[in-house]
């Protein structure tokens, strides 16, 4: 796997409680940025797609359809 160099600025104490980790555990400070990132980048892209999404929607670029016409589709308000 091919890697590159980041550098990240991080407040005292949550560089602190990072060292600590490391000292804990035996395993380096990137170590855990890069599991931090790995576990959490998903969930942000997430995110930010909705937020994208949503302001499309409000600035009406997006094909959207009731909820009325989808449940007909589905055949949903027929009778049972």
């Amino acid at each position: 796997m091919s890697t590159t160099v980041l550098s990240v600025r991080l407040p005292d104490d949550l560089k602190e409680r990072l060292d600590a980790l490391s000292s804990s555990t035996g395993r380096t400070a990137a170590y855990y940025v890069r599991e931090a990132v790995e576990q959490h980048l998903a969930e942000l892209e997430y995110a930010y797609t909705l937020r994208a999404e949503v302001e499309a929607n409000r600035r009406g670029e997006l094909v959207s359809r009731s909820l009325t016409e989808v449940s007909a589709e589905l055949g949903l308000d027929e009778p049972a």
